[in-house]
C-alpha cells in the first residue's frame, strides 16, 4: 500500500462528527450543531421524522463556552429536552387515545395541559429517584458499614462509589427485564452503530452499520461512570477539607443530612468535571487511555443491545435529517403525524380552518367523507385515525387552506341524495339548488318532457330523472360548455339515469317544446366577480358565474326565448341571486303569471312562471 493510500485510509477512519444521540421509544433522536431530529417507527411500520432547529439564547451561547459550567448546563438541558422528546416519541409509537374527563377539566378550568404536567412530573420524579438511588442510598449503606471516625476517609468514599456502581448495574439489569426497555437499549445500540459507521467513512446503510461497534466514546453511560468515579475524588477532597466542621456533629441524623447536603452542593462540580473529561477522552483514540475508558465501555455493554436492521434504518433516518439540516440552514422543520381520535382531529381542523377564515362545516365534511362517520356523529366519535389516515386528511386540508374548494378536492359532492363528480369544469352544486330540483320534481307530470338549461354538473337533471323514473318523464339537459357536459354525462351514468345532453348556448341548438324548463343561469354581476370568495373566484368556472353588467343577461334571453320552447300551460322554473327576483319577474311579460319563492334563509330565490 502506498503512503498516499495509507494516508487516505487513515483519514477515512478518523472522520469524526459532532452529532450525538439518544434512544427513545421505538426510535432515535440525533442532535447536531444547529438542529435535532427524532425518527420513530409508527404503529403502521412507517418511519416518521420530526426535526427542530436549535435556537439557543445569547446567554446559553456564552455559557456553552465556559469550562465546567457548560457541562452542568448541558446536562440539565439534555435532561429536560430528553424527557420531552421521549414523551413525544410515545405519542407516535402508541395510540393517543381520548383525553379523560379529568384532563379536560384541568385544561378548561386550570388552563393546564395534563400531558405537559405529566412530562414535568416524570422528569422531577426521575431526578428524585436518581438522587435517592445514587446519593441517599449509597450514603446510608456506607454509614452502616463504616464507623463514625472513618466517615471522612478516602476508603469511605471509595465504598460509596462502589456501592453506587453496584446499584447502577443492578438497576440496569432489573429494568432490562422490561420488553420496552430492551428495545430502547437496542435503539441505543443502533444510534451508536450509525454514528460509528459515519465516522468510519462508510456509506450509511443498515448493512454497513451492522458491522460497526455499538460502543462509543461520547455515550451518556460513560458520562455516568465518570460521574461516579470523579465523585469519589471530589468528595474525598471536600470531606477532608470539611472534616473539622462536620466531624464534631454527634447526632447521626444531622451527620447524615450534612453529608447529603455536601453531595448535592458539589454535584454540579462533579458533573462539570465529568463533562470536560468525557470531551477530552473522546478526542483521542490513543490506546494509553483505554484503561480509563474501559469501565465506561463495559457499562455500555449493559445499556446497548444489538439492533435489528429496521432499527438501524430508523437511526440512519434521524442522522441523515440532522446532518442535512446542519449543512443547509434553509431546510424547514418537520412534524410527526400522530394517531388521533376522529373527535379531536375534527376539532383541531375546525380551529385551523377558522383561523384561515374557512367555515367549520368544511372541516366536518372533510372528516365525515374521509372516515365514513356521519357528520352529526363526529363530536362523539372516539375511533382512532392512524397516522396514514391523518396524513391523507392533512394533505386535503392543506389544499383547502391554499384556497381550493373542498368538493373539488374530494372529487364529488352530494346533491339531493346523489353522489356527483365535480371538478373545475363545473360549479359546485349549492344547497339552495336542491330546492329548485325539488320544485321541478313536484311539477313534472307523467310523460312530461323536461329541459334543464345551464346544467353544469347535471345535478338538477340527474335528480329529476331519478325521482320521475316511474312517471316516464323525459329529461334533456344542455350547456354551452362541452367540458361541463362531459362531467354531467358521467354523473348521469354513475347514478343510473337516462338524460339526453346537448351542447347549446341556451336554446341555440335545442329543438322541440317542453312541459317544464328549469334553469339556474349565471347571475353574478360582472363587477361583483372580483369580490367573490377566493375559492369561488379562482377555481370555479367564471363562465358559469358571470351574468353580465347587472347579472340579468341570461334572464332577458330566457324571458324572450323560453315561451317558444314551452307547451301551452308549461312552466319555467328559475333560480336567481339575492335581490334579483323582482327584476326577473318584470322581464317575464310573455307568461300568464309568475310566483316568487324563498329559500331556507328567507331569500327570494326562485321564480315559477307559467305560460
Amino acid at each position: 500500500m502506498s503512503k498516499k493510500e495509507e494516508k487516505q485510509k487513515k483519514t477515512k477512519k478518523e472522520k469524526r462528527t459532532y452529532i450525538g444521540g439518544q434512544a427513545v421509544l421505538e426510535g432515535v433522536m440525533m442532535r447536531g450543531k444547529t438542529a435535532y431530529a427524532t425518527a420513530v417507527r409508527d404503529p403502521e411500520g412507517n418511519i416518521q421524522v420530526e426535526s427542530r432547529r436549535l435556537n439557543p439564547s445569547k446567554g446559553m451561547r456564552v455559557v456553552s463556552k465556559i469550562p465546567l459550567v457548560r457541562g452542568v448546563v448541558n446536562f440539565v438541558a439534555s435532561l429536560v429536552s430528553g424527557s420531552k422528546i421521549l414523551m413525544r416519541s410515545a405519542e407516535v409509537y402508541g395510540d393517543e387515545g381520548e383525553p379523560s374527563k379529568f384532563e379536560k377539566w384541568c385544561e378548561k378550568k386550570l388552563h393546564i395541559n395534563v400531558m405537559s404536567a405529566v412530562s414535568f412530573l416524570a422528569t422531577l420524579l426521575g431526578v428524585v429517584l436518581a438522587v435517592g438511588l445514587f446519593i441517599a442510598l449509597p450514603l446510608w449503606l456506607s454509614n452502616l458499614i463504616f464507623p463514625e471516625r472513618l466517615w471522612w476517609t478516602i476508603g469511605y468514599n471509595l465504598a460509596q462509589g462502589g456501592i453506587r456502581l453496584v446499584i447502577f448495574i443492578l438497576y440496569i439489569v432489573l429494568i432490562t427485564a422490561m420488553k420496552d426497555i430492551r428495545r430502547v437499549f437496542m435503539y441505543h445500540g443502533a444510534e451508536h452503530k450509525t454514528i460509528t459507521c459515519f465516522e468510519k467513512g462508510m456509506e450509511l446503510t443498515p448493512e454497513n452499520a451492522k458491522t460497526c461497534s455499538r460502543i462509543h466514546d461520547r455515550c451518556g453511560t460513560t458520562f455516568l461512570f465518570l460521574v461516579m468515579a470523579i465523585s469519589i475524588v471530589v468528595f474525598s477532597v471536600v470531606n477532608w477539607l470539611l472534616r473539622g466542621a462536620f466531624g464534631g456533629i454527634e447526632n447521626s441524623v444531622l451527620q447524615y443530612l450534612a453529608q447529603f447536603g455536601i453531595k448535592l452542593l458539589f454535584l454540579p462540580v462533579v458533573a462539570g468535571l465529568s463533562y470536560e473529561v468525557l470531551k477530552l477522552l473522546a478526542k483521542s483514540q490513543s490506546k494509553i487511555l483505554l484503561p480509563i475508558k474501559a469501565p465506561g465501555f463495559a457499562l455500555q455493554r449493559l445499556t446497548t443491545r444489538e439492533p435489528s436492521d429496521d432499527m438501524l434504518e430508523v437511526a440512519i433516518a434521524a442522522f441523515n435529517r440532522v446532518y442535512e439540516m446542519d449543512a443547509d440552514p434553509s431546510l424547514k422543520e418537520s412534524d410527526f403525524v400522530v394517531s388521533k381520535s376522529v373527535k379531536k382531529y375534527t376539532e383541531e381542523l375546525a380551529a385551523h380552518f377558522a383561523a384561515a377564515g374557512i367555515d367549520r362545516s368544511d372541516a366536518e365534511w372533510l372528516v365525515s367523507v374521509k372516515t365514513g362517520v356521519a357528520r352529526s356523529a363526529l363530536a362523539s366519535c372516539d375511533s382512532i385515525l392512524t397516522p396514514s389516515r391523518v396524513r391523507e386528511m392533512d394533505r386535503i386540508a392543506g389544499e383547502r387552506l391554499a384556497g381550493r374548494p373542498l368538493w373539488y378536492i374530494l372529487g364529488s359532492a352530494n346533491f339531493y341524495g346523489h353522489e356527483l363528480k365535480v371538478d373545475e369544469r363545473v360549479l359546485i352544486p349549492r344547497p339552495e339548488t336542491e330546492m329548485l330540483a325539488e320544485m321541478a320534481i313536484k311539477t313534472a307530470e307523467p310523460g312530461d318532457k323536461v329541459l334543464d338549461l345551464c346544467t353544469g354538473s347535471g345535478c338538477v337533471a340527474v335528480a329529476v330523472a331519478a325521482a320521475t323514473r316511474e312517471k316516464e318523464v323525459t329529461v334533456t339537459a344542455s350547456d354551452v360548455s362541452a367540458a361541463a357536459l362531459e362531467v354531467a354525462a358521467e354523473n348521469a351514468k354513475s347514478n343510473g339515469v337516462s338524460v339526453k345532453f346537448i351542447e347549446s348556448d341556451l336554446f341555440a341548438s335545442v329543438k322541440g317544446k317542453f312541459n317544464l324548463i328549469v334553469c339556474n343561469p349565471p347571475y353574478i354581476p360582472s363587477g361583483d366577480i372580483a369580490g367573490l370568495q377566493r375559492e369561488v373566484r379562482e377555481h370555479e368556472p367564471l363562465s358559469a358565474l358571470d351574468g353580465g353588467a347587472d347579472g340579468l343577461d341570461f334572464y332577458r334571453r330566457l324571458a324572450a326565448e323560453a315561451p317558444k320552447h314551452l307547451v301551452r300551460g308549461g312552466t319555467l322554473l328559475l333560480e336567481c341571486g339575492q335581490g334579483q327576483a323582482q327584476a326577473v319577474v318584470k322581464l317575464l311579460t310573455k307568461f300568464d303569471y309568475s310566483i316568487i319563492s324563498r329559500d331556507l334563509e328567507g331569500v327570494e330565490r326562485f321564480i315559477r312562471a307559467v305560460l
